[in-house]
């Protein structure tokens, strides 16, 4: 038998998990992982497959880690009680288009893994599987999710792990949250993170948010895309930037999502892979197809046995980003000391 008990790092101060569950080593694969939490204003509530999680006694997210090829958080509300993910292909609604199943609402995937896609879910697609490890616990005023996952190529090879730390503050004006993934190769081979612009970081957002509106949308007010650098809408895609904000209407409101990537992660700033259909993920590798340089420029190599970090902070809001005033917010979380695992 062996107890799940870990340390999670936040700037300035280490919190040891207050949930563990005690499994035999050998049904690792079966763990219950019915654990629950109460934060201040943050409430966790998990079953056999979600992690249920409510602000102010209203849904918030919840962290699917079964029934799909990979993991995915799903749905997202923001302020005002909107939604800013798409549904599909997780549930049917009107006036959505039903392109790119692998798009579920809010993930972390890559397109080229050791040679090994895990960004689509084709039959050759490998699988990012939850491992069994969950908790749930409370730092503040913040509640946090921490998880972990293998990548799993077919045939059933494990390419790589991960440690996924999710951790949510029950702002009024915002959703701020933050998501740390800690990737690490195995004892006996390097990972390498390939060249491609599939991937990495990516939410899909709603359909009215979109720069280019669907089919259903078409004449209505679009979404707009701009990035710290000044660039905006149809030229942001495969720019480098250290964050980007995609904001439109939903239900008559003007809501945004920006994405902060953090300035200790690996190439930063970061590329971005945005779309006009509603695509909006932070890429570090696909240097190919974003700059036209020689296939594989982009790789980047976690040495067997070793791990690499990459950190990105979500702030959902009302407005532009300059009325919800994402300039200002990213240079506050640019000086947060985040120390390394």
């Amino acid at each position: 038998m062996f107890s799940i008990m870990s340390f999670f790092k936040f700037p300035g101060a280490t919190l040891l998990l207050i949930a563990s569950l005690q499994v035999s080593a050998a049904a690792a694969d079966k763990i219950s992982t019915k654990t629950s939490a109460e934060c201040a204003g943050i409430n966790f509530t998990s079953t056999d497959e979600t992690v249920r999680i409510e602000i102010s006694g209203k849904l918030f997210t919840e962290y699917h880690f079964k029934g799909a090829p990979h993991v995915y958080f799903y749905p997202l509300i923001g302020p005002g009680g909107v939604a800013l993910t798409r549904n599909a292909p997780m549930k049917e609604a009107e006036g959505e288009e039903r392109d790119h199943p692998h798009h579920r609402s809010l993930w972390f995937s890559h397109g080229e893994v050791n040679h090994v896609d895990f960004w689509s879910e084709t039959a050759k697609a490998g699988k990012i599987e939850h491992d069994g490890k969950l908790s749930v616990s409370c730092h503040g005023e913040s509640g946090v999710i921490r998880s972990g996952h293998r990548w799993v190529a077919p045939g059933g090879k494990i390419i790589c792990t991960d440690e996924t730390t999710f951790r949510v503050w029950p702002d009024r004006n915002v959703r701020t949250f933050d998501i740390e993934v800690a990737l690490k190769a195995p004892a006996d081979e390097d990972v390498i993170l390939g060249d491609t612009k599939e991937g990495t970081m990516g939410i899909r957002l709603a359909e009215s948010m979109r720069l280019k509106p669907n089919k259903f949308n078409a004449g209505k007010p679009t979404g707009h895309i701009v990035q710290s650098t000044g660039v905006r809408d149809d030229d942001t895609w495969g720019k480098r930037a250290e964050w980007c904000d995609y904001y439109g209407p939903v239900d008559g409101k003007i809501v945004g999502v920006a994405i902060f990537d953090h300035p200790e992660n690996p190439r930063h700033p970061t590329w971005w892979h945005v779309r006009d259909y509603g695509l909006f993920a932070a890429n570090p590798f696909g240097v190919h197809d974003f700059e036209k340089k020689p296939e594989g420029a982009g790789n980047l190599t976690i040495p067997r046995g070793k791990t690499m970090i990459f950190r990105y902070r979500f702030v959902l809001h009302e407005g532009d980003e300059k009325q919800a005033g994402i300039a200002d917010l990213y240079q506050k979380y640019a000086t947060e000391k985040i120390k390394s695992k």
